[in-house]
């Protein structure tokens, strides 16, 4: 039989304040979601009329068919899972390689490599000469302009660091290499494996970023056919929302703002669902990856 441990008053004073704050800011993260879930599969006239609270109203997929009867929507589709994917492999090898490269102490110039690093996180060229440097490289108007500028976050690639030297001693490297185990197999023999938690976190963090670009299409690209998802579905939202205004008959106005308001909801279930369907299966990794990779700077 197991016997109950008697908590201090303090220790329960302390986490009867915890586990209230957690379940009051998880209800005030899920029930936006769930009113957009509720809204997008209600009537246009439900929406607009605000009656939807956490369950649909007059059940209706018009957003839905609205959005996936646009041929556009299916080929950003198919760009934004092409740019989450490779642009992703891309960042986390480059992420890597430089971490573990900065993690071993045997590194010459160490320091000075690291500074240049921290360095671009508080200063940048800006936005004119990163578009210049990409026209020169002849990226513009190529899948490589959405997935190799920025290839690496130093941020992630600090976390990484700090994790590669807090769980891989330098002994083991000594051990490796007295086998006869040189880096590079050392690498990928040893160092990957035991990175997986952080290598799971910083893969969602670089994915979410992928899949949510939109400004660099903007920016680099004017061929419709290599748009992300988020462009089309923005086109769509603003294209409704100006046929709302040029109406001039009252009740017609109404419907299509009407309309207007559901793409709203349904562009952002569409946008969002995807990568959210991803969350759960790294999820055991994200504290022990995060913390870890926290503890030394």
């Amino acid at each position: 039989m197991v016997k109950k441990v008697k908590l201090p008053n303090d220790d329960k004073i302390y986490y009867t304040i915890a586990y209230s704050s957690v379940i009051l800011l998880t209800f005030l993260v899920v029930l936006p979601l769930i009113n957009i879930f509720a809204s997008s599969f209600s009537s246009p006239a439900a929406v607009n009329a605000g009656k939807v609270v956490l369950w649909p109203v007059d059940w209706s997929i018009a957003g839905y068919i609205r959005i996936f009867s646009n041929q556009r929507v299916w080929i950003g589709y198919r760009n934004t899972i092409l740019y989450t994917v490779a642009g992703t492999l891309i960042n986390v090898s480059i992420t890597l390689f430089c971490a573990y490269a900065l993690a071993r102490k045997g590194l010459p110039h160490k320091g000075f490599f690291s500074f240049l690093f921290v360095f671009t996180m508080l200063f940048s060229g800006g936005l004119i000469p990163t578009y210049m440097l990409v026209r020169d490289l002849r990226m513009l108007n190529t899948i490589w302009a959405m997935m190799l500028p920025g290839a690496m976050g130093v941020y992630q690639m600090i976390v990484t660091r700090t994790f590669i030297q807090s769980n891989i001693p330098a002994e083991l490297l000594e051990m490796a290499k007295i086998d006869g185990c040189n880096d590079f197999n050392f690498f990928v023999r040893f160092v990957l494996p035991l990175s997986k938690p952080v290598i799971a976190v910083i893969s969602m963090q670089y994915a979410v970023g992928h899949w949510n670009a939109y400004f660099d299409a903007f920016i680099y690209l004017t061929n419709r056919d290599l748009f992300p998802l988020q462009s089309y579905l923005r086109e769509i939202l603003i294209m409704n929302q100006m046929l709302a205004i040029d109406y001039v008959d009252p009740e017609t106005a109404v419907a299509m703002q009407g309309l207007a308001d559901l793409l709203k909801y349904s562009l952002i279930v569409v946008a969002t669902v995807p990568i959210l369907c991803v969350y759960p299966f790294i999820q055991k990794y994200f504290v022990h990856g995060i913390m870890i990779g926290s503890l030394k700077g």
